[in-house]
């Protein structure tokens, strides 16, 4: 992976790592604000027995299953943004401003999660949870673009780090977006989250088979 070679004054590029250093501590906290907040807004479940009890939280089960989801989805991004901003040693003003929205995405998640979890009108209830989580995952992918294009890593990142965080996010947020239509015709449309994004991923690791199979097969014939 190319790093650019312009020399900037001492004083700039310490600004501009520290400005990284700042952004990144100021998305794991936003993040673990915005999980915070999904686990207030759980119902409690309420009885005076263990079968009202039981019976209670069965009751609740739609808003503990968008609990579930909107939490995998959080850890998701943030697992994706703490593999790629290890390695970021610069910001700018693109950055910052794409990093705050991506960071709105995050925060409106526990009130999407409510709005999922709620009775009736799940056609329109489905559509908005995938539209913040759509609009999240393309956010991210704008930062990572930014980040190769502006070549705001370190000297010595992995090749594939940023590529590899632009192909695992894109696949998410197709998920999502074709979750939208489908869901006009059937709830299933949750299965679209899990299936639509592993398919690039076995595509990929297909493809990688069969060029390391090449590579070792001509490796024979010398």
């Amino acid at each position: 992976m190319a790093h650019s070679t312009d020399q900037q004054p001492p004083e700039d590029t310490e600004i501009r790592a520290v400005a990284a250093e700042r952004l990144t501590f100021f998305g794991d906290a936003v993040v673990a604000i915005a999980l915070t907040l999904l686990a207030l807004e759980l119902p409690v479940p309420e009885g005076s027995t263990n079968s009202e009890l039981w019976h209670s939280a069965t009751d609740h089960r739609d808003a503990y299953m968008a609990f579930a989801i909107s939490f995998v989805v959080i850890a998701a991004h943030w697992r994706a943004h703490h593999r790629v901003f290890r390695y970021v040693t610069s910001s700018n003003k693109l950055m910052t401003s794409l990093t705050v929205y991506w960071l709105l995405m995050l925060v409106i998640t526990p009130f999407a999660t409510d709005v999922i979890g709620g009775d009736g009108a799940f056609q329109a209830r489905f559509i908005f949870y995938a539209i913040v989580q759509f609009v999240a995952c393309v956010l991210f992918v704008f930062m990572v673009r930014e980040i190769r294009r502006a070549t705001l890593y370190r000297p010595g990142t992995p090749p594939d780090l940023l590529p590899g965080a632009i192909r695992r996010m894109s696949a998410v947020a197709a998920g999502f977006l074709v979750s939208i239509p489908v869901a006009l015709a059937t709830e299933w449309a949750y299965l679209c989250w899990i299936l639509v994004p592993g398919i690039p991923a076995v595509i990929f690791a297909a493809r990688r088979r069969g060029s390391d199979g090449q590579v070792a097969g001509a490796a024979g014939k010398d």
